[in-house]
């Protein structure tokens, strides 16, 4: 193993980083089994990529917001251990590629020298909180909820709650009714609201992209902003304990809510409060970073390109409701930038604004707190990087996932369509240029990375096949969807499947027609108006496969041969272990609970020790084969299977034991004794998996 050192200031994140290097260390030796180390490194940003022994690096960054010191520092880590590119996502992380995995512990420890973390990025946890990219600055906002998303995001980071949970947990804030944070496709969307002179929230539960998009349900009109955090604590409970576990196309928050109903789960939610820390979690928004912007002198700038320049301020710059400053909107290709500029756009935003950016959900960056007077000098030093393209958050502003560029579950190529679209609207329809109303986007498969099926234009990456049994890249063309606001929204109809070649033909036909029978519309109201046949109709003769020509056999931006290879993915996937494993987590749990006993966190311990029950439980179900599918079910079917049988004594049965942490308060008594009755557990069960061994 290589050796490092950390010298980080804070205990808990090195002996985290410290961890992490020794369970490298064990994989590379075989003494650590491959899933469960897959399901190890995921929940530290550590993700495999379509090309074999290198990895993604997921950064988190809350809400999207980065200053220029971490900007820095995260092009540091990116020249010295990836390629030098920086990704930004549409959850408003950052990931680098080609990373070998020996050296992530090292690069996780240089991040973390400027408060950067890669922790739960990706994983069965609480993925980034992401939020309104004009939060602090929305001239319609009632309040910034910037400090409610950070706080948020600190509670649950390393929370035993939230780390092995069935699937991801995704949660965002929005700034205002405009919902630009898309509440309704969440787990979790919070709206930021004002009652009688209270903060607060209207909050959607449930919603979801991916095969089977589902819209959240409202589940308050008006929450109280100090009960978010027990809330949603609630809530993770409720999921970690009734969700799905081995299907995962089925565990994802949504089918839980379409299975039990939104006042099941609020019954089930209710069943949790005794156990919840806090009744309510106030948080100081007025000790949240003040914004510090320098003093400098407005320098001379002389524009050569004045009609370039007010072209420009008309599709990039964002209001502000500070008076005197705006924000200036970067329209970022595909989310991709490299550390040369991004060095160079990080010395100029200390020095002239106020030092901090914000990732936006469409991968593009905003500079908030620039002052009007210095927008010249601010255009001139962003023409000198290549970041004034026209068209920020507009038509021409097309969002797309890396697809089969370096993801393990990519169809079809995303990016290369998305260039040809941007290129076709840029030559043929100037005028969608500062459209904000049209929104397209490209995923390429159906897991809706690049959030097509909530676009007005989507496209997502699929496969075709002729009568010879010949296969070409081919697009799901969908149309229809967007956001309405203040929680609502619609889902794209899928139209038709076409050939990848195909798709900027698909665009023009769209695009023609709207012009000419849009009657000002916007494109939502356009397409209700027409309805899904109207464009099958006029889109069919573009799925024809007998015309086929040897281009069509060649995706967007390759130069072979299409070739369907679609890897296993790791969004999250549920790990089955070997029965040894899982009683060997089991007595891990158990020492973290002791740990958190002497760090006086009942709440954790208690956890802990539940986890350790749950877990020791599913080790001998497993043994019996049987199915292991939820929290729950494993905890009947243990008394079932064992208990009700005689097979395993447990005088108060084993569903009776475990919840009891349902109907205690987390105290320091119950905390000791909760754990005592978990090493009684696992002591009973390891016997009695011994004792089967031994007369097999």
């Amino acid at each position: 193993m290589q050796s490092f050192r950390t010298e980080l200031e804070n205990p808990v994140v090195e002996k985290d980083i410290i961890a992490l290097a020794e369970k490298i260390h064990e994989f590379n030796g075989g003494k650590l089994d491959e899933e469960k180390f897959r399901s190890l490194r995921l929940a530290r940003g550590i993700y495999g990529q379509r090309q074999p022994g290198v990895q993604m690096i997921r950064i988190k960054l809350p809400y999207g917001k980065v200053t220029s010191q971490q900007l820095r520092r995260i092009c540091e880590v990116s020249e010295e251990y990836s390629t030098g590119r920086l990704h930004i996502t549409t959850r408003q992380d950052i990931q680098i590629h080609y990373v070998d995995i020996n050296r992530t512990p090292e690069l996780w420890a240089q991040l973390e020298r400027d408060a950067i973390t890669i922790r739960e990025a990706c994983g069965n946890t609480v993925r980034n909180v992401t939020a309104s990219e004009t939060a602090g600055i929305d001239i319609n906002e009632p309040f910034d909820v910037s400090p409610y998303a950070h706080a948020l995001f600190q509670y649950f980071l390393r929370n035993p709650i939230s780390q092995e949970m069935g699937r991801k947990f995704k949660v965002s804030f929005s700034a205002s009714d405009a919902d630009s944070g898309l509440s309704y496709m969440h787990d979790l969307g919070f709206i930021a609201k004002i009652e009688n002179g209270v903060r607060g929230f209207k909050v959607m539960l449930g919603g979801g992209l991916g095969s089977q998009p589902r819209h959240a349900d409202e589940m308050y009109s008006f929450l109280p902003a100090d009960q978010i955090i027990p809330l949603m604590e609630g809530v993770v409970r409720v999921f970690d304990r009734y969700g799905e576990r081995k299907s995962r196309a089925k565990a994802r928050m949504k089918f839980l809510l379409k299975d039990v109903g939104l006042d099941g789960f609020k019954k089930l939610l209710e069943e949790e409060q005794l156990a919840i820390p806090f009744k309510t979690y106030e948080i100081d928004a007025d000790s949240y970073p003040k914004v510090s912007i320098p003093e400098v002198e407005v320098p001379e700038v002389i524009i050569e390109d004045p009609n370039n320049f007010e072209l420009w301020k008309s599709t990039n710059i964002v209001p502000q409701k500070q008076k005197g400053y705006v924000a200036i909107g970067i329209k970022v290709l595909l989310g991709d930038f490299y550390i040369d500029k991004a060095r160079q756009l990080a010395d100029l935003v200390e020095k002239y604004a106020a030092g901090e950016f914000r990732m936006t959900l469409r991968q593009n960056i905003l500079i908030p707190y620039v002052k009007e007077s210095l927008l010249p000098f601010f255009y001139q030093e962003l023409k000198k990087l290549g970041f004034v393209e026209i068209g920020y958050n507009s038509a021409v502003d097309i969002t797309a996932c890396p697809g089969t560029d370096t993801c393990n579950l990519g169809i079809a190529s995303s990016t290369g369509i998305a260039e040809k679209l941007e290129q076709v609207i840029k030559a043929e329809y100037p005028h969608y240029i500062d459209n904000p109303d049209v929104v397209i986007k490209i995923s390429g498969c159906m897991n809706a990375c690049g959030q097509h099926n909530m676009a007005n234009i989507g496209f997502q990456g699929m496969s075709i096949r002729t009568k010879d049994k010949l296969v070409a890249p081919a697009l799901q063309v969908l149309l229809g969807g967007g956001n309405l606001g203040n929680g609502n929204g619609r889902y794209a109809d899928k139209v038709i499947k076409i050939p990848s070649k195909r798709g900027p033909q698909a665009l023009r036909l769209i695009l023609d027609d709207f012009d000419k029978n849009g009657e000002g519309q916007a494109f939502v109201d356009y397409y209700e108006e027409k309805g899904q046949m109207y464009f099958y109709d006029f889109l069919k003769p573009l799925s024809n496969v007998d015309d086929l020509t040897s281009s069509d056999f060649i995706d967007w931006g390759n130069t072979e041969k299409y070739k369907q290879a679609i890897g296993v993915g790791e969004c999250a996937g549920v790990v089955i272990d070997l029965i040894a494993t899982l009683l060997f987590d089991s007595q891990e749990k158990l020492e973290t609970a002791k740990l958190n006993l002497d760090e006086e966190k009942w709440a954790a311990s208690i956890y802990h020790s539940y986890s350790s029950m749950v877990n020791t439980a599913k080790a001998l179900l497993t043994s019996e084969k049987t199915k292991v599918n939820t929290h729950i079910s494993i905890i009947k079917d243990f008394d079932r299977l064992f208990v009700a049988t005689g097979k395993f004594k447990l005088e108060e049965g084993f569903e009776k034991t475990v919840l009891q942490l349902k109907e205690n308060a987390p105290t320091e008594a119950f905390a000791k004794s909760y754990l005592k009755d978990a090493e009684a557990f696992l002591n009973g069960v390891e016997a009695y998996r011994q004792l089967e061994l031994t007369t097999a």
